[in-house]
C-alpha cells in the first residue's frame, strides 16, 4: 500500500460481508481501513452471493483512466498504448514531439520546455522527413498546450524523463526482500520478481543431491539462456556452473569427476568485485566442502537477465545455457533433495552505484 502514489485511486471491496450476521459490527472495522488512507471508495460486497457487486463495477468504473479499449473482452491490462510509447506526440494535422536524452548530466528539470521539440505537417509530410518546428513557432506552442491538456485528462502526469535508471529501479517484489531462497525438488518458470537475482551481487547456490547407481546428470538452478545468464548442473554426472555473457563468450567452472552414488553437496560461491554494474568476481565449484574449479572473470552482464527466460529448479526451460552441453529441459536424473540460493546485497545504493559507473567511465 505504502509503494502506491498518492494520487492513484485504491477501491477496497470488504467480501464475505454475507458471514456477518450484525452488519453494525462491519463499522470499527471498516473505520480501521479508512484510517490507512484516503480510499477513492469503501464496498461491502459478497462474491459468492454476488451481493452488492454493481456497486463495486460502478466505482471501478467511475475511477478508470480515459483511453480507447485496446484488448479483446477476455483480456486485462493494466497499461494503456501510452505505456509503449516512448517519447511524447500530439496529433492534430501535425505531430510534435521532443526526443529526450536519458543521462542525468543532460536531462532538464523542465521536461516539456527543456528539449528541443520538433514539428512535422503530416498531410505534406507523412514520412516527418522536415521539421517545420523553426518555421512555424507558434504551432509549436499551441501543440505543447495541447499535449499538457490531454496529458492530464488521461492522468499521465507528472511526466519523467528517465528511461534507463527507471528499468534498473529495483521494483516491489513477491520475494518480500528475502535474501536466502530454499527449494526441494523441482520448480520451473518463476518470474524475475520472484526470484533470487544473480545481477551485480556476491551469491551462493548450494544443491544436496542424491546421485543413484549409474549415475545422473541435469540441471541444478539456471535463470537466462542462450542470450545470457547462468546455468549451475551436472552433465555426465561432473558438476559444472556456466556463466553466460550475452552469447558471446562463456565462463565456466567445471569438475574432473562424475559424482559417484550416494549424497553430496555441490556449491558454487561468486565474489562480487566492488561497487558497480557489470563488474567480475571470483566464482569457487566444490563438491562436499572440497574446491575443484576457481577462477576469476573480467565481467558479468548489466542491470538484467533475458527478459523471456525464467528462473528453474532441476529443470531448464525455453532455451539452454550452453547448446554444446544439453537440449532443454534437461531434467535433473538424481534426487535434488534441497537447493539453496543465498545472494548478497548490492554494495551501495542505486545512486552510489550510478555515480560510481559515470566516474569510471571509459
Amino acid at each position: 500500500m505504502a509503494l502506491l502514489p498518492e494520487r492513484t485511486p485504491v477501491i477496497v471491496a470488504l467480501n464475505k460481508i454475507d458471514a456477518v450476521k450484525d452488519k453494525r459490527a462491519l463499522l470499527p472495522r471498516i473505520g480501521d481501513i479508512a484510517a490507512l488512507r484516503d480510499f477513492a471508495a469503501l464496498v461491502p460486497i459478497s462474491a459468492g452471493r454476488g451481493s452488492d457487486l454493481p456497486a463495486l463495477m460502478r466505482a471501478i468504473a467511475l475511477h478508470l483512466p480515459e483511453g480507447p479499449a485496446l484488448y479483446d473482452d477476455d483480456e486485462v491490462t493494466d497499461r494503456d498504448e501510452r505505456f509503449l510509447v516512448i517519447g511524447w506526440h500530439t496529433v492534430d494535422g501535425y505531430l510534435a514531439w521532443a526526443a529526450f536524452q536519458d543521462l542525468p548530466q543532460n536531462a532538464p528539470k523542465d521536461i516539456v520546455n527543456g528539449y528541443k521539440w520538433e514539428l512535422y505537417k503530416l498531410d505534406d509530410d507523412p514520412t516527418q522527413y522536415e521539421d517545420v518546428s523553426a518555421k512555424y513557432p507558434q504551432k509549436v506552442e499551441e501543440m505543447k498546450k495541447l499535449f499538457m491538456a490531454e496529458a492530464a485528462k488521461y492522468n499521465v502526469l507528472p511526466l519523467d524523463n528517465r528511461s534507463l535508471s527507471r528499468f534498473v529501479e529495483p521494483r516491489p517484489s513477491a520475494s518480500g526482500g528475502r535474501t536466502v531462497f530454499t527449494y526441494t525438488g523441482e520448480l520451473a518458470n518463476t518470474p524475475k520478481g520472484g526470484a533470487p537475482s544473480f545481477l551485480d551481487r556476491s551469491y551462493t547456490i548450494t544443491a544436496a543431491v542424491e546421485i543413484p547407481q549409474g549415475g545422473a546428470e541435469g540441471m541444478l538452478a539456471t535463470d537466462g539462456g542462450r542470450f545470457g545468464g547462468i546455468g549451475f548442473y551436472l552433465l555426465k554426472g561432473k558438476p559444472v556452473f556456466v556463466y553466460n555473457y550475452l552469447n558471446l563468450e562463456r565462463f565456466r567452472w567445471e569438475g574432473k569427476e562424475a559424482l559417484p552414488p550416494g549424497t553430496h553437496t555441490v556449491v558454487f560461491d561468486f565474489d562480487y568485485d566492488g561497487i558497480g554494474f557489470g563488474l567480475g568476481g571470483k566464482g569457487t565449484l566444490k563438491v562436499d566442502g572440497k574446491v575443484v574449479d576457481a577462477k576469476r572473470i573480467p565481467k558479468t552482464l548489466k542491470f538484467m537477465f533475458p527478459e523471456d527466460e525464467t528462473f528453474d529448479v532441476g529443470v531448464d526451460t525455453r532455451t539452454p545455457i550452453d547448446d554444446r552441453d544439453y537440449q532443454v529441459p534437461f531434467r535433473f536424473t538424481g534426487k535434488l533433495v534441497k537447493l539453496t540460493v543465498e545472494e548478497g546485497p548490492i554494495k551501495g545504493t542505486l545512486a552510489q552505484i550510478l555515480e560510481f559507473k559515470w566516474k569510471t567511465r571509459d
